[in-house]
């Protein structure tokens, strides 16, 4: 989420979300618009479905709950752990993960923020269980299963999500502060500013690397990593058709990008920001680098939010398209790739929203967490 610009520019580039439509941009100009599904949480940040069969949609709260949609308020709450989770600025409680066999093994992850002590803050990815039926997560079950340290308190990455393969992705942020002053994106010695793979499903800490992870077997590399080089990965999400994966990474001063994750690549930061040079400004060397598939300026607006390909059947005409935001301008686009080019471009709803996340239920339907505590979704306009 955003974390770079004052409070006074960000006014001024949402200057077009005022009551008064922009020059070009009238109330009919774009597709699509958003309709409020739910009000009265607090802060959501993630948005996702079991995959059990139960049609509940689950909404991770920065402070530490997670709560179920049920109707036009907030529901049942899931799971508290508010007294675990330091909430200030980008940290807090980020993300939730049901396992693939969640229905039969009640198990579930989380990943938050938190502090072991005094000055120190650290990324967790624990383990809990679902008791009662699966109606509610046990907060006494907790197993941790990974622990980063932070060195400041912005860029923490924050999504976890299951993979086609069975495996537990974490995207990780640089590790803050501004310009990647520490150099994390490009080091493999460190787990920020990468994308980590993990077996959740094996028996001691040994089994928890996967034996295919591309940098198991390099010196000095952690294995842990899957795809490295980025600056805060705001929202992982994998194609349910293709199991491809995508991502918004958030850039520094003047770029955001959307990039397709594969396996061992490098994504530029912080030689680039989006498709441009960042250090040096200018004949950097890209060799060996993956460029984004897309990247915006600060016209359209200042922190990417990453979306889904929508596999839905209310709205045919995204099938297969890329749904993506920005937290600061609100615009949504949607994207679609056809041979590694991009075949559609192009801005479908101007909102006021400020977008946190986008969401799945179980039939493939999309969501739209604002920041300020609604819940949307993407009708015709």
């Amino acid at each position: 989420m955003i974390s770079k610009l004052s409070i006074p520019l960000l006014s001024l580039l949402l200057v077009c979300l005022s009551t008064a439509p922009c020059p070009g941009q009238g109330k009919d100009s774009f597709p699509y618009r958003v309709e409020k599904v739910a009000g009265g949480f607090k802060h959501p940040v993630h948005l996702t479905h079991a995959g059990d069969g139960s049609g509940r949609v689950f909404v991770v709260e920065q402070q530490g709950y997670i709560q179920l949609l049920e109707k036009d308020r907030p529901g049942t709450i899931f799971l508290d752990i508010r007294k675990r989770v330091i909430t200030e600025g980008e940290m807090g409680l980020l993300s939730v993960a049901f396992h693939p066999g969640f229905k039969e093994n009640h198990r579930l992850f989380v990943n938050y923020t938190n502090s072991p002590r005094r000055g120190s803050l650290d990324t967790v990815v624990s383990e809990l269980e679902a008791v009662r039926g699966n109606l509610i997560a046990n907060p006494r079950s907790e197993k941790e299963v990974l622990r980063v340290k932070q060195p400041y308190a912005n860029h923490n990455g924050g999504q976890i999500l299951f993979g086609p393969d069975g495996m537990l992705y974490v995207g990780m942020g640089d590790g803050g502060s501004g310009n990647d002053p520490h150099g994390h994106g490009q080091s493999l010695s460190t787990l920020l500013g990468a994308v980590l793979r993990l077996n959740v499903d094996g028996k001691g800490r040994k089994s928890l690397i996967p034996a295919d992870n591309p940098f198991v077997d390099k010196p000095g590399a952690r294995p842990e990593i899957w795809a490295y080089g980025l600056r805060n990965p705001w929202r992982i999400t994998v194609d349910r058709a293709t199991g491809q994966m995508w991502t918004g990474d958030v850039g520094q001063n003047l770029w955001e990008e959307i990039d397709i994750l594969e396996k061992g690549k490098n994504y530029g930061w912080n030689i680039m920001e989006g498709n441009h040079c960042f250090r040096p400004k200018e004949n950097c060397i890209t060799h060996g680098l993956t460029m984004p598939v897309k990247d915006y300026g600060r016209k359209q607006g200042i922190s990417v939010t990453g979306g889904f390909v929508y596999r839905g059947k209310a709205l045919p005409g995204l099938a297969g398209t890329y749904i993506y935001g920005d937290f600061g301008s609100g615009a949504i686009w949607s994207l679609r790739m056809e041979g590694g080019k991009r075949t559609e471009d192009r801005q479908i709803a101007r909102t006021r929203l400020r977008i946190s996340s986008f969401g799945e239920d179980e039939n493939g339907e999309l969501y739209i967490c604002s920041h300020t505590g609604s819940i949307h979704r993407l009708v015709r306009n």
